[in-house]
């Protein structure tokens, strides 16, 4: 049943927009270490990471972005020096280069906010903490004969490890996307993306935001401009594959493993130890 999901939705291979993507993620990653302070960049500050930083936040922006690919098809320093260039332009930093405006120096300084409290949050007992009381949530057994949320929640994400192997996004997608809940039955995926808001990836976010907006019903249906919207998304193919594991993850008796292995494994893509033999 697995190689069918895996068979429709495999990961593109290296290319150069793939490229361009990772050195973007890559830059954004450095731009919070590296970017300079006032309205002049000082000589030399695109140098002040070392060249294994540089190389850490490729591999790092490759695993976030669900790519496993081999080092030599990562994109170039020189690649990713352009893109930090292109955001300390967009920051409204840069001497009047660029427009600025109130709004985006509020969002700069939450954003820093943000990525401080994240230095000392460990994300993944976050995880855990809105995990952990979906065992408890009991579901309609004519939806849900599997059982709780949990085990719902830990199904679909082994439904999509078997996939998307090394996409943490997708992964956390999966694993995360029932967590509201615990919170509010009425309206668990709005209570869901504000419990989550700060401590996943953009891309993940939506996807949750979005994981039922494909489950269209009588009493819930799409409307053409909602679905025109979803399907001009870049994560709208990731959403259908989100949406057919969701429905797949209802197996009573499935043998998943336990929320503190499933974390691990998760860790285990943060310290990309899946990248060893490389």
């Amino acid at each position: 049943m697995h190689d069918r999901y895996r068979n429709r939705y495999r990961l593109p291979s290296a290319s150069a927009r793939l490229r361009q993507q990772i050195a973007l993620e890559a830059a954004r990653r450095l731009f919070r270490i590296i970017a300079p302070k006032g309205d002049e960049p000082p000589p030399g500050w695109l140098d002040a990471a070392s060249d294994s930083e540089y190389y850490l936040a490729k591999r790092k922006a490759a695993a976030v972005l669900g790519h496993r690919i081999r080092p030599g098809d990562l994109p170039s320093d020189a690649e990713v020096r352009e893109q930090l260039v292109a955001l300390w332009r967009a920051s409204g930093t840069n001497g009047g280069l660029v427009e600025s405006s109130p709004e985006p120096e509020v969002d700069e300084r939450a954003e820093h906010r943000l990525a401080s409290l994240a230095d000392h949050l460990d994300r993944f007992a976050i995880y855990k903490l809105r995990l952990e009381p979906l065992e408890s949530v009991k579901q309609n057994p004519k939806y849900h004969p599997e059982g709780d949320a949990l085990y719902h929640s830990l199904q679909v994400f082994h439904l999509a490890r078997d996939v998307r192997p090394y996409d943490e996004e997708f992964l956390l997608a999966a694993l995360l996307h029932d967590v509201g809940k615990a919170i509010d039955l009425q309206d668990h995926v709005a209570a869901g993306v504000e419990a989550l808001r700060g401590t996943v990836t953009e891309r993940t976010l939506w996807l949750i935001e979005h994981h039922m907006d494909l489950l269209a019903t009588r009493e819930r249906p799409l409307s053409p401009r909602s679905k025109r919207e979803l399907e001009s998304s870049e994560f709208f193919e990731d959403l259908k594959l989100l949406r057919e594991l969701d429905d797949a993850g209802r197996v009573p008796g499935l043998p998943v493993d336990t929320l503190d292995e499933v974390v691990a494994y998760l860790k285990g893509l943060e310290e990309e130890s899946y990248l060893g033999s490389h």
